[in-house]
């Protein structure tokens, strides 16, 4: 597998906010070879707390024999600004003479995140992107950055995501960086900052990822007689461990925020008018059982967006469908390529 490549922007970044960041340094990798007419780029734009490889993270839909295949596709994938995973977050320097900011890291918008990519594409040379896909925070980094360059996009594929972040999200993202704050820890500077706190709050989010019907599949007790340590209560320590053992408190505070921060209607008088500016032909795709972004949010975006495809996957997963339904998705892809004159 390639190695992450790695960019430094050429100038300092001046962030929504206000603040800026002395340098950037973004953490990207790219699959396959652009071909002779540029027209085979798939830039793929990931989700809370996955990274530049989207063939880990996205498997049966990533890789060879899968729909984006490597040997078709030149797939660009760039580790988002904040994050842990070699691009500038809250645990790396923000200059050659300064320590990491940790925990006083500025505040960062999707906004942010979309003008760090828009830097990487021109420096790669890539005009135009056959396909801008993302989940999740990926597809609201998608979706504000076909509003803001539209004629660079031919296809834009949103799933489980929205055009303003609900409150409902906003809620389920402070109660898990309450529990972050909670642990006094998070407010030293050190890398492994926050770990307790963000065992738990790994735990609240996975709530909002899957479903009731999710865990009464996976976690259910066979044995009647049992009073404690049931399945379901080691299920959340597992996952909350396992994030831990791989990422930031610190990324995570920053990430949860710049989700809530996403309004396409900022500043540009609605939401409808945001995205009445999309050009791309676009598929936008639900999932039956996401209370975290449910299907109304995704309805919504196929209303107001031109020509928009709507499709519903019908899964149990809950929000995590968009990562594991691989099958369904490239079914509903081949369909949306099909009715677009196909690739």
């Amino acid at each position: 597998m390639p190695e992450n490549q790695l960019f430094t922007l050429p100038e300092p970044l001046r962030l929504e906010a206000g603040a800026t960041l002395p340098r950037v340094q973004v953490a990207y990798r790219t699959l396959g070879t652009l071909n002779p007419a540029a027209d085979n780029v798939v830039w793929i734009c990931h989700a809370l707390t996955a990274n530049a490889d989207p063939a880990d993270w996205w498997p049966g839909l990533v890789g060879s024999g899968c729909y984006y295949d490597p040997a078709e596709w030149f797939i660009v994938c760039a580790n988002v600004l904040g994050s842990c995973y070699g691009t500038t977050g809250p645990t790396t320097p923000v200059a050659d003479d300064q320590p990491p900011l940790y925990h006083a890291f500025p505040l960062i918008t999707v906004r942010d995140m979309v003008a760090v990519h828009e830097q990487l594409r021109r420096h790669l040379g890539l005009e135009q992107i056959h396909t801008l896909i993302g989940g999740s925070l990926g597809g609201q980094q998608a979706l504000e950055w076909a509003i803001q360059q539209p004629s660079v996009f031919s296809h834009l594929v949103l799933l489980a995501t929205n055009a303003r972040h609900s409150p409902w999200g906003i809620a389920f993202n402070e109660a898990q960086r309450l529990a972050i704050f909670a642990d006094s820890s998070y407010f030293t500077a050190s890398p492994d900052a926050g770990q307790a706190g963000l065992r738990a709050a790994r735990a609240v989010a996975l709530l909002s990822y899957r479903s009731y019907e999710a865990y009464g599949n996976t976690q259910a007790e066979p044995d009647d007689a049992l009073l404690t340590d049931f399945r379901a209560s080691s299920y959340q320590q597992y996952q909350g461990s396992k994030l831990v053992a791989r990422f930031s408190a610190h990324a995570y505070v920053a990430l949860s925020r710049a989700m809530d921060s996403h309004h396409v209607g900022r500043g540009r008088g609605s939401v409808a008018d945001a995205l009445s500016c999309i050009q791309a032909r676009t598929l936008v795709l639900g999932i039956s059982s996401d209370v975290l972004f449910p299907t109304t949010e995704q309805r919504l975006l196929a209303q107001h967006i031109r020509g928009a495809m709507y499709a519903e996957l019908d899964s149990s997963f809950g929000h995590d469908g968009f990562l594991i339904e691989a099958t369904q998705i490239s079914h509903f892809l081949e369909q949306f390529y099909v009715r677009n004159y196909a690739h």
